[in-house]
């Protein structure tokens, strides 16, 4: 609705033109068109007549007046009212939000969707873990972000490519392996010959075991197989990195997230991209030798600080490779690159930023858009849950994906602004009440499932209301309510996609749910006159459809029985 009343009210503008009432060359203004937060003050409301005053020459409120008065008769709108300093608020007819219900029943699952990203190329990278041991709480949140980001951007129009970034190079490498090697050899936690910096979990164990087994692990078209000898660390490092990622697929699969590319950051060593990006950065003069490191000039572009690249022992510090990573993003045309990181993160950002501008390759300022998410506290019975007997030191997703289901881990770890603090509580999450609000908006779904399978058992037939015509004599306050809640949708997902927040779609679908049930309470739907009936049907069947795609857009499930 919103796409017409903007061009209802530029006709307005051009009649004001016409009449000399504005300069016959003034461009549109960028005017707003909005909900207002209480119905009371319309349906939808706009700023244009504020924007056009100054170049009228008017007072606000009276080219207010003038361009309401030029606005051309719509059936959409039932009232025009002038309010404060001069907005305009529209109060539209049944008829609106009826023809917006019998939308939602042409376009089904596309309904919703909008083409504002134009098929353009955005990469949205998330998770991102280091394979060294099972995926985290904090890990399935950025999934559950970054997945969620990717499909809301998607029904805005882009070409998203899914991108899981893996850190198998470096220190915690080194550390996984010796670890490995050790539970290899006998030893086992607290052991005096046990490494200093071991990963403690039994996941160690079961590696290794694997390893001296002669296990293999099919990973990406490729076979990792165990040598069995404890001393060929190199070999150990290759069948640990293999299996530990497989399990992570496995749980991120468990999880509903996938990819479409994973990639290595030792790939950028073996590829020589490393190298090529240093040598890019003294091309482009914007570093410098000192103490026998290099420095990059980072300050030029807005960080706090120069930043070391590569230090007097020739190794490169850890910011390299993001940038030689990045770049990598832009060579492959992403024109947008989208990264999702936890929130300790954050001082990393200014200097990759500094580091792709410094290249001088024409990457836009900005470039990538990061979202950052906070920490996850999980909580049962009252008291915080840190542990796990598999990883050694934290919660494991598929902990908490085995104790409360996919569903509503993804809800609970997707229903709060990514950069707020979260709890997760899981006997919340286990409860099949009104409180618990992923089984709320499931339940909603279920029930119109329900609905419509207790008219078939009844013989009640339902043909799906054709346009309006079908909806046109439903019109009462809670049904209109209910309506006006699923007109929203459209908007909410293009404002999830331009925000990068999804987590306004799961708000959003709770208060739809709640429309629906308050309607379904005080509503007879079954009834004996076919036409209220079907009438009925199509207007929960559209509620439905709408709980159902939103659904879709977090990556939960809309059962159809509960």
């Amino acid at each position: 609705m919103k796409p017409q009343l903007r061009a209802l009210i530029g006709q307005g503008i051009a009649a004001l033109r016409a009449n000399g009432t504005l300069p016959a060359d003034l461009l549109s203004p960028e005017f707003v068109v909005e909900r207002p937060k209480t119905r009371e003050h319309g349906d939808f409301a706009t700023n244009a007549a504020m924007l056009l005053a100054k170049a009228a020459r008017s007072n606000p409120r009276a080219l207010a007046q003038q361009l309401v008065d030029a606005l051309p008769a719509n059936e959409m709108v039932a009232k025009v009212d002038i309010a404060g300093p001069g907005f305009i608020n529209f109060h539209l007819a049944p008829s609106a939000y009826q023809r917006e219900t019998a939308l939602v029943l042409k376009d089904g699952v596309d309904y919703g969707h909008n083409l504002t990203g134009n098929g353009r190329t955005v990469g949205v990278e998330y998770v991102s873990a280091n394979p060294t041991g099972p995926l985290h709480v904090g890990h399935g949140r950025a999934g559950a972000i970054g997945d969620c980001i990717s499909r809301v951007l998607e029904a805005n129009g882009w070409n998203v490519k899914r991108e899981f970034y893996y850190n198998d190079a470096g220190v915690q490498i080194e550390n996984l392996a010796r670890s490995v090697q050790a539970r290899a050899r006998g030893f086992k936690p607290g052991d005096s010959q046990w490494p200093a910096e071991a990963y403690n979990g039994d996941y160690i164990d079961d590696v290794a075991k694997a390893y001296l087994a002669g296990a293999s692990v099919e990973l990406e078209g490729s076979q990792v197989v165990g040598a069995k000898d404890a001393e060929d660390i190199d070999a150990i490092r290759r069948f640990a990195v293999a299996w530990l990622r497989n399990e992570q697929n496995l749980d991120l699969a468990a999880f509903g997230v996938d990819f479409d590319i994973y990639f290595l950051e030792s790939s950028l060593y073996t590829d020589g991209k490393v190298a090529e990006t240093v040598n890019q950065l003294i091309a482009s003069g914007h570093t410098y030798e000192e103490g026998g490191a290099l420095w990059l000039r980072s300050t030029d572009f807005g960080d706090d600080k120069d930043r070391v690249m590569r230090k007097s022992d020739g190794t490169y510090t850890y910011f390299l490779p993001d940038v030689a990573y990045h770049l990598s993003k832009w060579q492959r045309g992403y024109e947008r690159a989208i990264t999702e990181l936890g929130a300790d993160h954050h001082g990393s950002l200014a200097r990759v930023r500094a580091g792709l501008q410094a290249l001088d390759v024409g990457i836009p300022k900005g470039w990538p858009e990061y979202v950052l998410h906070q920490m996850v506290t999980v909580m049962r019975g009252g008291e915080e849950v840190k542990l796990s007997k598999r990883a050694g030191s934290y919660l494991t997703l598929r902990d908490l994906i085995e104790e409360v289901g996919a569903d509503a881990v993804r809800w609970f770890l997707i229903a709060r602004k990514p950069d707020s603090q979260l709890t997760f509580d899981i006997d919340l999450a286990r409860q099949q009440s009104n409180d618990n609000p992923v089984f709320y908006v499931q339940y909603a779904h279920a029930r119109v499932c329900s609905l419509l399978r207790q008219a078939q058992e009844k013989g009640l037939s339902y043909v799906q209301a054709d346009g309006i015509a079908g909806l046109h004599s439903i019109d009462d306050a809670v049904s209109m309510t209910l309506m006006y809640e699923i007109s929203r949708y459209p908007e909410v997902v293009e404002t999830a996609g331009e925000a990068l927040e999804p987590h306004l779609i799961a708000q959003y679908l709770r208060e739809l749910a709640n429309a629906f049930h308050t309607w379904y309470a005080g509503t007879p739907v079954l009834v004996d006159d076919a036409a209220e009936r079907n009438a009925k049907l199509a207007l929960a069947s559209a509620a439905r459809q709408v709980l159902a795609n939103g659904l879709g857009l977090l990556g939960v499930s809309a059962p159809e029985k509960m």
